[in-house]
């Protein structure tokens, strides 16, 4: 998921940097449908203005051999949108004339390889209520490979006096946006009508739902339901808070950050006991981030528990998967990119980029600045790729990022760290 996380913020800055960088050209790219191997014949293509709430301002349909050709009617930045079978796949438009290739898949409504990989409550208090946020990271192993998409493709239940506020969910190597939670059924039950993709290699499907619950009496109760079978159930909360299981479940507290009580249950199916009772109050340590990454690094070095990334859950012969989930990764630069994605997504007209050093720590919320003149967009720009670039270098430095993923996340700030300098 450090991969999804890494491509979604390339492609973020792709977005905020278009409309200082590109120039209108015609787009050509092909679709083809990685279910057949074949090209995707007639299906329509869209370009989406991002600053004009998503108006549809070119349109093709894709000829014999899925090719298909967009002009631009300026300078952007836009989206390319190609419907398969009625799903909806997205890129950014190419700069500088580059290709605009899609990948689609057929569509069922139920596809076999589909399961949950970690399902993750994350709890605190706020004003008197209960604050949380659900993550639901969705695997598609299919063979060959399908799109699952319907009304009701991923289903969840919520506690039934939840308060809705953002929702989001995330294609694999995309970028997240803002979706909508529709009901489906008794109280608290909903479901996402969004495609789940076939995996991109270790990239998912990502689910989010941010609630809250009144908590006047100090304490509550969830009962938790699965869809689908999952790898990881993970309860992160303050450890203010108290937390007691309800009987029948097996959560076990594994130590992940000192100031973060991680209680986890592994390989959990449909109709299994998950009930658990929080109780106090307290929040999520806003500074946590850099400590433990720093414990991460250190225990990765000294093999503590022989556990990659801090020693999450007991030891086994690969590395736990919930290890990539830690909740100020997820906090941090999930919340940051999902609220650039849903301010570009939204903002009906003008440029918006994120204010020189705006960059938050985990935990903390976006700040957002209009910029007002082609210079302020600039210098915003370049102090943007300026800190993912040193961000970049210090995640090299610390072992947490793969050489060629290195390489390639590299490579492509610079493309567009270069092309800003060259508009200075």
């Amino acid at each position: 998921m450090k991969s999804t996380l890494l491509a979604s913020r390339i492609f973020a800055f792709c977005l905020l940097s278009a409309g200082l960088l590109a120039h209108a050209a015609p787009i050509s790219g092909t679709v083809t449908n990685k279910t057949t191997g074949k090209p995707a014949v007639g299906d329509p293509v869209v370009m989406l203005d991002v600053q004009s709430g998503m108006a549809e301002v070119a349109h093709a349909t894709t000829d014999a051999r899925g090719n298909y050709t967009l002009n631009e009617p300026g300078a952007g930045p836009y989206l390319i949108r190609v419907t398969h079978q009625g799903a909806g796949y997205f890129i950014a438009a190419p700069m500088g004339g580059g290709p605009g290739d899609i990948p689609v898949y057929d569509v069922a409504a139920k596809v076999q390889g589909v399961s949950i990989e970690a399902y993750i409550i994350e709890i605190e208090t706020s004003n008197g209520q209960l604050s949380v946020d659900e993550r639901y990271y969705v695997h598609n192993t299919s063979s060959p490979p399908l799109t699952q998409w319907s009304q009701h493709s991923f289903s969840v239940v919520l506690p039934p006096d939840a308060v809705v506020g953002d929702v989001g969910a995330q294609r694999p190597g995309g970028l997240p946006t803002s979706v909508k939670l529709n009901p489906d059924g008794p109280r608290g039950h909903y479901s996402f009508d969004f495609p789940i993709q076939p995996d991109q290699a270790d990239k998912d499907t990502l689910f989010q739902i941010i609630y809250t619950l009144p908590y006047s009496s100090g304490q509550f109760t969830f009962h938790p339901q699965l869809a689908l079978p999952a790898e990881n159930v993970a309860v992160l909360l303050p450890n203010s808070i108290g937390f007691t299981q309800a009987a029948g479940a097996s959560f076990q507290s594994v130590q992940a950050d000192p100031g973060v009580q991680t209680e986890l249950i592994k390989n959990a199916t449909p109709g299994q006991a998950l009930g658990f009772t929080v109780s106090g109050t307290g929040s999520m340590p806003r500074e946590a981030q850099n400590g433990q990454q720093q414990a991460s690094n250190n225990s990765a070095a000294t093999g503590n528990n022989g556990q990659p990334g801090g020693g999450l859950g007991t030891p086994i012969d690969t590395p736990d998967p919930l290890s990539k989930y830690k909740w100020w990764i997820l906090g941090g630069l999930a919340l940051l990119l999902a609220a650039a994605a849903a301010f570009l997504l939204r903002k009906p007209a003008g440029a918006v980029t994120l204010a020189a050093g705006a960059l938050p720590a985990a935990g903390t919320a976006p700040v957002f600045a209009a910029a007002t003149t082609p210079a302020a967009k600039r210098t915003a720009l370049l102090n943007a790729l300026k800190e993912e670039m040193f961000s970049l270098e210090s995640e090299k430095l610390s072992g947490k990022i793969k050489p060629e993923e290195y390489a390639e996340t590299k490579a492509a700030l610079e493309t567009v760290l270069k092309r800003a300098l060259k508009k200075s």
